[in-house]
């Protein structure tokens, strides 16, 4: 089982990657690019994700799925958000049916 504390974990890791030198990391290179290319790589890995799940291959899904998500706390990091924020959103919602929680969302 995996450990479920490794979304922490990685947001420390692409966190203490914000400061270094673009040419030391894959990470430091997308934030030194800034916003856009995060972005456009967070696009490209929801296509293939979506492709992945239309070509009905698991395995597939499961590795680009990580990828949607490694690219998606980046771009959290990059706004100054962490995992811990979207999970606490999750628990608020958890046991709320879909209904309910989108019809809450208008009053916000």
């Amino acid at each position: 089982m995996a450990d479920d504390r490794i979304l922490e974990q990685l947001a420390q890791v692409l966190e203490s990657r914000k400061g270094a030198d673009a040419s030391s990391s894959y990470v430091a290179s997308l934030y030194a690019k800034g916003l856009d290319s995060i972005l456009k790589k967070v696009g490209e890995e929801a296509t293939e994700t979506v492709v992945a799940a239309k070509n009905g291959d698991p395995e597939q899904l499961i590795y680009e799925t990580a990828d949607l998500w490694f690219h998606t706390l980046i771009l959290l990091a990059q706004q100054g958000l962490g995992p811990g924020q979207v999970l606490a959103e999750l628990e608020r919602r958890f046991g709320l049916s879909g209904l309910e929680e989108k019809a809450s969302r208008g009053t916000r």
